[in-house]
């Protein structure tokens, strides 16, 4: 037996090599949230197609509470989002800590055809964060001023909408310390 032939030995004296990488760190890039995160459609969809339970496999989320749709949401990978939706994705899907959705994920980003994608497909609009924020609130703090007009004149019941301070979506906008 010939060991170590097909072995990149390279690796073993390259110093910027990754070879102390948690086993988290190796699931999280083989699974479906480093598909999702990186917009690789083809993997997304054949790792749906491998798995067992693709209803499972796509509201499954990772060590820091992201479900892929959180991934490609954040991301604007509306083509993605859509396959995790056909596939059983939970739309309104929290994470663990800051009970952010997709949609929330989104807005951060500024993504607004992403988002159009989300409400049409039946996102919650008026979902509140743990900090009490809607998507409103998250175009605002980030500075994202045309979602923030679009949402506002779309969706203007969320201007009244008060976060855990006190704050409007419209205060976020004027505060410079959010």
């Amino acid at each position: 037996m010939d060991y170590g032939k097909d072995c990149d030995h390279s690796q073993c004296t390259n110093p910027n090599a990754s070879v102390c990488q948690t086993i988290s760190e190796m699931d999280w890039e083989r699974g479906l949230w480093y598909a999702a995160f990186y917009g690789d459609h083809q993997r997304v969809g054949d790792l749906i197609i491998k798995a067992r339970n693709a209803k499972e496999l796509v509201n499954t989320p990772d060590n820091a509470g992201y479900t892929p749709l959180h991934y490609a949401a954040r991301k604007g990978y509306t083509d993605i989002c859509k396959l995790l939706l056909q596939n059983g994705a939970q739309i309104d899907a929290q994470t663990k800590s800051g009970q952010a959705s997709p949609l929330h994920k989104a807005a951060v980003a500024g993504k607004i055809e992403t988002i159009q994608f989300l409400i049409q497909s039946g996102a919650q609009i008026n979902k509140q964060d743990a900090d009490g924020q809607t998507i409103l609130h998250k175009a605002a703090i980030n500075k994202h001023l045309d979602l923030f007009n679009y949402l506002l004149e779309t969706y203007n019941e969320l201007a009244i909408v008060k976060d855990n301070k006190g704050h409007t979506a419209t205060d976020c906008m004027s505060n410079k310390n959010n």
